[in-house]
C-alpha cells in the first residue's frame, strides 16, 4: 500500500515515557506532551518522523511492553495476553525538545453520531493524566524528497497535519511547491512554518459527515499537470492516498517520485 520508508532505522529502539501534560490545541486536535529520560536520546530527524505508540490500558497500574530484538517485535506483542497487551497505533512527532526530553503527540478527536468520543487512541489521549505510562518505537521518516526535485507537493487530511507541519518546518528554506491540507473546521487552521515559496491551501470540509480526504482530493484534481521532476507526499485516509497517487501519476509524475500512505480506512469507521 505505502512506499517503504528509506530512512527507517535498522534496529528500532523502544523509548519509555510518561505523560507530562495535555491540552486541546484546536476543536479537532488534542495534544499530549510526554517526557522521560529515554527521550533525551530519541534520534529525531524532523520531517514526518513517526513512531508506534504503545498506550497503557485503562485497568492497568503499569504499562507492559513486549520483549523484542531489533525489528522483531510484532509476534512478541501478539503473544502478550489480550488483557495485558497495550494498544498500539502509529503517530507522527508533532514537536520535540531534546533539552527537556519532551515530545508532543497530536491526536485527532473524532465524535460519533451523538457526540461521543471515538477511537481508542483519542479516548486515551483525552483521558490521559500526568504520570500515565507509554512507550514509543522509533520508525524513522517516510518523506523522501529526491535531491533534484523541482517542487514538493504535500496533500493530507487532518490525520496527516502533524506530518505536514513537520515537513514544512524541516524543508530547506528555498523549497518551491504547494500544500493541500484538509481540516474539519476553520478553527483547526494553524500557523505553519513553511518556506516562502511553498503555497499552503487550507480546505475546510463543508459537510461534517463527508469522508475525510475527499475535499483535499477534489482540490488536488484541479492540478492537471505536474512537472516530471517534482516530488509528492500524499497521506491520510486510504482513499485520498491511493486516488491522490493515481491522479498525480496521470498528471505526469512518475510513481517512484510519489510517497503515499493510507493511515486509516473509512470502512473501519475511523483511525486507530
Amino acid at each position: 500500500m505505502a512506499k517503504i520508508p528509506r530512512l527507517m532505522p535498522q534496529n528500532p529502539r523502544m523509548f519509555r515515557a510518561e505523560v507530562a501534560r495535555t491540552e486541546r490545541i484546536s476543536p479537532s486536535m488534542h495534544r499530549v506532551t510526554v517526557t522521560g529520560a529515554d527521550l533525551a536520546e530519541f534520534p529525531w530527524m524532523g520531517y514526518d518522523h513517526w513512531f508506534r505508540l504503545f498506550m497503557q490500558l485503562p485497568h492497568q497500574s503499569a504499562l507492559r511492553l513486549p520483549e523484542f530484538t531489533g525489528d522483531r517485535w510484532w509476534h512478541a506483542y501478539l503473544d502478550l495476553p489480550e488483557d495485558e497487551r497495550p494498544h498500539c497505533a502509529n503517530y507522527t512527532v508533532a514537536g520535540f525538545r531534546p533539552e527537556a526530553a519532551e515530545m508532543d503527540i497530536d491526536f485527532v478527536v473524532h465524535r460519533g453520531p451523538t457526540g461521543e468520543l471515538e477511537g481508542r487512541a483519542a479516548v486515551w489521549a483525552c483521558a490521559a493524566r500526568p504520570g500515565d505510562g507509554l512507550a514509543v518505537l522509533d520508525q524513522g521518516v517516510m518523506f523522501d524528497r529526491p535531491a533534484d526535485a523541482s517542487e514538493v507537493i504535500v496533500v493530507a487530511e487532518e490525520t496527516g497535519l502533524p506530518a505536514t507541519a513537520g515537513i514544512l518546518r524541516s524543508l530547506p528554506r528555498d523549497t518551491v511547491g504547494r500544500v493541500i491540507q484538509e481540516i474539519p473546521s476553520e478553527g483547526d487552521r494553524r500557523d505553519l512554518d513553511a518556506p516562502a515559496a511553498m503555497t499552503v491551501t487550507w480546505v475546510v470540509r463543508d459537510n461534517p459527515h463527508s469522508v475525510p480526504g475527499h475535499a483535499a482530493l477534489d482540490e488536488l484534481r484541479r492540478l492537471t499537470t505536474v512537472d516530471t521532476a517534482a516530488y509528492a507526499f500524499v497521506v491520510g485516509e486510504s482513499g485520498l492516498s491511493t486516488k491522490g497517487r493515481r491522479h498525480l501519476h496521470r498528471a505526469g509524475l512518475p510513481k517512484h517520485r510519489i510517497t503515499f500512505s493510507g493511515f486509516w480506512r473509512h470502512e473501519a469507521h475511523q483511525p486507530a
